[in-house]
Order: structure tokens, then sequence, then C-alpha cells
């Protein structure tokens, strides 16, 4: 009798953890450990609507080639990437205004890919292949030193 009874709340359990409705498939994500390549800054849009932009530097390292014997020999030097985010959310744009270049981060944001305008000018930004991040969630991992610290 509870066999039955365990195996029928099992099946309800089962049966709810699948929806009919939309799933969250088209979901584009970006995820950044870096450091801001400048302090951040508020900047309005053509509706006057107020925004955050700032830019994170992501470095990558690369381990150098491999000689005969499988060692590794001279490493070549990092490669930097620049990615600038931008916040619409407006608590989060008082505190963004807050941080200092150099302040290490771990950064969400979502990622948008615009393709071109088909008759726009090769040589504008309506003409190129843009990438949006649109901030979601910033954490501060380490302060910048202050030049006093530096200094001592």
């Amino acid at each position: 009798m509870f066999t039955t009874i365990r195996s029928a709340a099992f099946t309800r359990a089962a049966a709810r953890t699948f929806s009919t409705s939309a799933s969250r498939a088209d979901v584009a994500k970006l995820t950044l450990v870096g450091r801001l390549g400048r302090d951040p800054e508020m900047r309005q849009t053509k509706n006057d609507n107020e925004y955050v932009t700032y830019v994170v530097a992501t470095s990558t390292f690369n381990p150098g080639p491999a000689d005969a014997n499988g060692e590794s020999t001279e490493r070549p030097p990092p490669r930097t990437s620049w990615h600038r985010v931008l916040s619409f959310q407006e608590s989060s744009n008082r505190y963004l205004q807050t941080l200092k270049k150099g302040t290490l981060v771990y950064v969400e944001a979502g990622y948008e890919l615009r393709e071109p305008e088909p008759d726009a000018d090769p040589t504008t930004p309506s003409g190129q292949r843009q990438i949006f991040l649109r901030h979601e969630t910033i954490r501060v991992l380490s302060h910048p030193k202050s030049t006093e610290q530096e200094e001592i």
C-alpha cells in the first residue's frame, strides 16, 4: 500500500519537473574576471536615460611552445582583451561609480551580437558587427593599492 502511494507521489513530482512553457535556452551570458581599465563613466542615451559604461581587461596566458623533450620554452607575452560593459540598472550604477581603475572584479553580463545593417557604410559602427555586454552583476575581488600604500 505504501509502495503505491510513494510511486504515485514520485510520478506526480516527476511530472511537475517538466513544463510546456517556453524554456530559457536563448540565454547568452559572459563571465569576466579582470581589472577595470578605467573608472566607470556615467553617460546618457539619445532618450536622456542614464547608464554607466565600464571596461574590464582580461589576460590570457599561453604556455610556451614545447621543445623536442616536451619541456616548455620561452613563454609568449600574455594577450589582453578589453570588454566594454553597459549598465542600465540605477541601483548598480551608483555603486559602479564608486569603483576605481585597477579594481579586480568578477562580472556577469548578458551577451548580444548585433549584425551590421545591410546598407550601412562598413567604416561606421552601424556597418560593423557589434558585441553588447549588458551588466547583470559585479563583485569586487580586490581593490587597487592606493599611491600612499605603494610608497610605503
